[in-house]
């Protein structure tokens, strides 16, 4: 069955001083999320936003609060993020084993917010194993993590498939969702292999019309997933 993408802008690529603003924009041009990255300068050599942002952004949008944690200590800080906030909220398999990943999980939907677990793009699926039927949304990291504007890694559509497959083959159906150098270029590839949320920094931010670059990106995404879910109805 169809379902439309859903964008979730960074609020990486936004204006800082006038934040605000951004957000009422992407919310009326039909934004799915707002796509908060936190940074701490350990897990990646970056340093964002942090607890009062989003506190502030909680107030200031009715879309969900996609809060991304970069950071080497989630199982310390998820309580801050979850009390200020955050719809969903995503931890790293790279930094957290099993055991961690599981607790992590649970202590989000202990808040009543979605749980999600993002792979960078060296770590394998492999990693998803032991909670992919316990997560609302997988993130596919398809650049380094720690800086906005970079170039799409060729091949991550491939991880995006793997990814909904490994989800399929036991009765799971999390969320996909695909950050790093997604824009007109890039969305449909990842559409197609299954991708249910793209993550937009500069893409809609940088352009001369956040609002109509919006909308293009949604309209490649969705286009090439109905063409995929047609081809894959007439290969059955």
């Amino acid at each position: 069955m169809f379902e439309p993408v859903r964008i979730a802008p960074s609020l990486l690529s936004a204006d800082f001083m006038n934040l605000g603003r951004d957000v009422a924009l992407i919310e009326e041009a039909g934004a799915g999320f707002v796509h908060v990255d936190v940074m701490d300068g350990h897990f990646v050599p970056n340093l964002t936003m942090g607890v009062p942002v989003v506190k502030q952004l909680k107030k200031a949008t009715s879309l969900p609060l996609d809060v991304h944690l970069m950071i080497a200590n989630p199982l310390e800080q998820l309580p801050w993020f979850l009390d200020a906030g955050a719809d969903y909220v995503t931890v790293h398999a790279e930094v957290l084993d099993a055991d961690g990943l599981a607790r992590a999980l649970a202590s989000i939907h202990a808040a009543g917010a979605k749980a999600v677990v993002s792979l960078k793009p060296r770590t394998g699926v492999g990693a998803l194993a032991p909670v992919i039927a316990d997560v609302d949304m997988v993130l596919v990291m398809s650049v380094e993590p720690g800086f906005s504007g970079q170039s799409y890694i060729e091949g991550s559509e491939d991880k995006v498939a793997r990814v909904v497959e490994m989800a399929r083959a036991v009765g799971a159906s999390p969320l996909v969702q695909v950050d790093g150098g997604i824009g007109p270029a890039t969305a449909a590839r990842v559409a197609a292999a299954g991708a249910d949320v793209l993550v937009c920094g500069n893409a809609v931010f940088a352009t001369p019309n956040p609002a109509a670059a919006l909308a293009e990106v949604a309209r490649i995404a969705d286009e090439a997933r109905l063409a995929a879910l047609a081809a894959e109805k007439e290969a059955r």
